[in-house]
């Protein structure tokens, strides 16, 4: 048996986190350019309760408002993104605001895709156009507000797709065994991928850690003494998640059969899990990998990484019952975010309820 004690040491994560957050301050910057000058007050009061990266969603997501009204509203046709000052936002009617809703729901970007908005994507539009307008609302730039007076897109419940306990096991199956089905650089990429996809598909589904945090993992944020990782939350808080044997055997079969003997390229040592470039994996590698292999195994369900990590929470609840720990497991700051997503499994025992109490033997 290999010798399983890893030195833990948070310094590397939190300068992978670092990183991160300066790559998304300066992109968010890029993007501000992008907008009207005034704008910049408010990413700047946005930024302590908020991290770098929803920032940029939202930048992103008030400059189509601004090229909405450069497109359809008379008064600004001839303007310019620079030309928009913060009292032209008084000028825009409820009715104006309803008509950019309808908008949303198909556009053209300006490099001319098609974009399309549903609940979710209407619902987070407008609340960065609500959120945008209240701060200079309460800051009396302008008088009047007509984002209150346009009632929200309201979103309708989704199903929670996840794993069954069967298609856990059938996914892990498939990834020990898919050689078995390969010939050729098919074959040799498996071969070279497959104890580092199972490492990680074991640890998703093992932990609920999310997609991001895995990606940050180093070498050193593993401690095999106590079975846990150091991972790094949203916001830049860091947390012990702890895993169990089957986790602790498929992230050591992938260190010493393969992360030990692959030379990182440089700025890539301390990587966990690193691509076949020997780089440190992305998230939309991880994603890449998790639907390459769910979708030979559950065709009509469209697995992703958060749908794994919801898997785990489901198992989670499903074995304790406790919400609360379901909600620090998974890093979630309120418990109510947990509750909607995982207090609907109480429908399960409702109906076993139905049939636990017998009138007539």
């Amino acid at each position: 048996m290999a010798d399983k004690t890893i030195t833990k040491s948070s310094t590397m994560t939190s300068d992978y986190y670092k990183q991160t957050q300066i790559d998304q301050t300066l992109r968010l910057r890029e993007v501000l350019k992008t907008l009207p000058p005034f704008a910049k007050d408010y990413f700047r009061a946005m930024e302590p309760k908020s991290s770098a990266k929803t920032r940029i969603n939202y930048a992103y997501d008030i400059r189509v408002f601004f090229h909405f009204l450069l497109e359809n509203n008379p008064i600004y046709k001839n303007y310019t993104m620079d030309q928009f000052r913060v009292q032209d936002l008084e000028c825009i009617e409820p009715v104006d605001i309803e008509e950019y809703m309808e908008y949303l729901k198909v556009y053209k970007r300006e490099d001319n895709e098609m974009i399309t908005n549903g609940e979710r994507g209407l619902k987070r539009k407008m609340s960065a156009l609500r959120s945008f307008y209240s701060y200079y609302f309460k800051h009396q730039y302008i008088a009047t507000n007509p984002t209150l007076l346009v009632d929200m897109p309201k979103l309708h419940d989704k199903a929670i797709i996840r794993l069954d306990i069967d298609e856990v096991a059938m996914l892990l199956d498939y990834v020990e065994s898919a050689g078995e089905h390969l010939t050729g650089q098919a074959l040799a990429y498996y071969q070279k991928t497959k104890n580092r996809d199972l490492a990680i598909l074991t640890l998703l589904l093992g932990t609920g850690i999310r997609v991001s945090e895995c990606v940050g993992l180093n070498l050193t944020d593993v401690d095999f003494k106590n079975n846990g990782i150091t991972v790094t939350r949203k916001g830049g808080s860091q947390m012990v998640v702890y895993f169990g044997d089957e986790v602790a055997d498929a992230l050591e079969n992938y260190i010493e059969a393969d992360r030990k003997v692959i030379t990182p390229l440089s700025g890539h040592e301390e990587a966990l899990f690193l691509s076949t470039q020997r780089k440190r994996m992305g998230v939309q590698a991880i994603e890449n990998m998790v639907k390459k292999y769910a979708r030979q195994v559950t065709p009509n369900k469209k697995i992703t990484p958060h749908k794994l990590r919801s898997t785990y929470g489901t198992s989670l609840y499903k074995e304790t019952g406790d919400i609360y720990l379901v909600a620090d497991v998974l890093g979630h700051k309120d418990v109510n975010t947990t509750k909607k997503h995982y207090a609907a499994i109480d429908e399960d025992r409702r109906r076993m309820a139905a049939s636990a109490v017998k009138l007539r033997e």
